[in-house]
């Protein structure tokens, strides 16, 4: 016997409030998450004792407490200054190949189908890894893990604005050499302010030159100004962060009307001052125009999350249904750099285990 549906009982589950555990259930995607940002607090101590690094304290909740994980800090470069420590551990193979293995296992504990693990193999040569070493370990742990847990993953090269043009070309080189191989974008991050996109635009043109894909820390430190150059000298893709976007109508209408995504990481832009509060962040009124808003973590130590809090805490901010929580996630399986057949059995396969309730697709 069919049993009789209860509609007013469907319209009560599409209705009631997303839970963590709710959220946490659901197939997600990560698109903005660092991987010297992303180390497990314990791997770090670990790694720090096995190295004889100094670290403010080797003991978890102390360190965690110095280094301000979770709190607001006085500014992004304050912020920036805890990747001194990270990186002081993760300057061997093994290191590297493990901090990315962890990181893929991390984003598949909490139902990721994908991440984009970003991060800037020039920064990890102090001991002397040639560039190549360091992208074969990271792609490797990237890669085992993957496989072990069910995780897809690819590797976006970030070229760092306050170093300078010449290493932002030689690891837009590098990228060009692992397409196909791991790599799948190629960034611009490290401090806005002062160090503008357009200096970096040879760089970039190899990029495109070669049907890379690219993304552009942008708007986060410094005016839509500098969203503008990552858009109009470097063609950006995705923006990063992009929360000072809405401070110019018409920069934000070409990026909506060209359903170019916003990588947003709410809980690091109030970290970092960027917005001064979850409350004044922009990500409602992005959502509420329309712009193509995906939810990421940014930094998994340095701000204490993973990508279904994020979602949770703004679901709470913002008073979001389980519907408009699951559209955002289907902006970050549109968004994602991997190749559209690829792309679109994952959508079709996150859209059968979400359900469709009401309507998740859109253009």
């Amino acid at each position: 016997m069919t049993p009789i549906k209860d509609n007013n009982q469907t319209q009560k589950s599409v209705d009631a409030p997303p839970t963590l555990e709710y959220i946490h259930s659901l197939p997600k995607v990560e698109l903005h998450c660092h991987l010297d940002g992303s180390i497990r607090l314990n791997t770090l101590i670990e790694l720090a004792q096995q190295n004889k690094i100094k670290l403010p304290s080797f003991e978890p909740a102390e360190l965690k407490q110095i280094l301000k994980l979770g709190q607001n800090y006085d500014s992004l470069e304050d912020y920036l200054k805890v990747f001194d420590y990270t990186l002081s551990v993760m300057q061997g193979k093994d290191e590297l190949y493990r901090t990315a293995w962890e990181l893929a296992e991390d984003a598949a504990a909490e139902n990721c189908r994908h991440i984009e693990v970003r991060y800037s193999p020039i920064l990890h040569i102090k001991q002397g890894l040639g560039l190549t070493e360091v992208m074969e370990a990271v792609l490797q742990g990237l890669a085992d893990a993957g496989r072990k847990f069910n995780i897809h993953t690819g590797v976006i090269v970030c070229g760092i604005r306050n170093i300078n043009p010449e290493t932002s070309m030689r690891l837009a080189e590098l990228s060009v050499a692992y397409k196909n191989r791991g790599v799948v974008g190629f960034d611009l991050a490290g401090a806005e302010h002062n160090f503008p996109a357009k200096d970096h635009v040879e760089a970039f043109y190899l990029i495109h030159n070669n049907n890379i894909n690219c993304t552009v820390h942008a708007g986060e430190a410094y005016g839509p100004e500098s969203i503008h150059q990552a858009l109009h000298y470097l063609n950006a893709h995705r923006i990063g962060h992009g929360t000072r976007l809405k401070e110019d109508g018409d920069l934000l209408n070409f990026v909506n009307d060209h359903r170019i995504p916003i990588e947003m990481c709410p809980t690091s832009n109030v970290q970092t001052n960027a917005v001064p509060s979850l409350s004044r962040h922009p990500l409602d009124f992005y959502l509420d125009f329309g712009v193509r808003v995906t939810v990421n973590t940014d930094n998994r130590l340095m701000s204490d999350t993973t990508v279904s809090e994020e979602l949770y805490r703004i679901s709470q901010e913002f008073g979001l249904s389980r519907n408009e929580v699951k559209k955002i996630i289907l902006n970050g399986f549109k968004s994602a750099f991997m190749h559209h057949q690829e792309k679109s059995r994952m959508i079709e396969s996150a859209l059968a285990e979400m359900g469709h309730e009401g309507k998740l697709i859109g253009y």
